[in-house]
């Protein structure tokens, strides 16, 4: 949407006199209104094709849902808002989330024989995701004071750590870590031991991942240790 009002406001600016644009502005203002639902709907669309695969968000459950809310749009309309949304995002939609790190390496994990119960664990690692995104600064600070063992970490060691926050591999396991410690703690070190091999990241820095967030919710401390 961010991206839709930014080419909007463009494209006015070029094509509108100067006396005219806050009339103009109205206008606009109006049909970014007006196309907000039918956007988000086509963005949830759009999303359930990439994520869900055979369960997607078909094209006759975003009209029922539109005419749920009193919209009367068609089908034609539903599909041009489609492209236009794959238009403002030049097309690129298929970005790498954290979910599908932990996706992933929770089917190499059942694919090794480390049987646990997926769908609490498939619940319990998108809970903490959320709540990872929630308190993102207070657990990187936590992981950061870990790594260099300093209360007061300087400008130059905080700058080289975003590395560390943006690696989605180091979240996905830190995060399947500490899902298994809160459902099934006696295969803990089993977990960490199979998450180290498959994906080079040590146990030491799983570990210290779990401890930053189990900190955070509960102050355990036992996964460092």
């Amino acid at each position: 949407m961010i991206k839709q009002v930014e080419q909007i406001c463009k494209s006015s600016r070029e094509n509108v006199r100067s006396h005219e644009r806050r009339e103009q502005w109205s206008s606009l203002n109006n049909q970014i209104y007006d196309t907000l639902v039918l956007r988000l709907v086509s963005c949830v669309q759009l999303a359930s094709k990439v994520s869900l695969h055979y369960n997607i968000v078909n094209i006759d459950t975003a009209l029922k849902f539109l005419q749920s809310l009193k919209y009367s749009y068609t089908k034609q309309e539903l599909l041009e808002s489609e492209l236009a949304v794959l238009k403002t995002l030049h097309f690129q939609i298929n970005v790498s989330t954290p979910l599908a790190y932990v996706e992933l390496l929770l089917e190499v994990l059942g694919h090794n024989g480390c049987l646990l119960p997926a769908k609490p664990l498939h619940q319990m690692c998108i809970q903490l995701l959320d709540f990872s995104y929630l308190t993102r600064d207070a657990i990187y600070n936590t992981l950061l004071k870990i790594a260099i063992e300093n209360s007061t970490p300087s400008k130059l060691q905080v700058a080289k750590f975003l590395t560390v926050k943006e690696d989605f591999m180091l979240l996905a396991v830190g995060i399947i870590s500490t899902s298994v410690f809160i459902l099934n703690p006696g295969h803990w070190k089993q977990v960490v031991e199979h998450l180290n091999s498959i994906t080079g990241i040590t146990s030491q820095s799983i570990s210290e991942f779990s401890y930053a967030v189990l900190k955070h919710i509960t102050g355990s401390t036992t996964p460092q240790q």
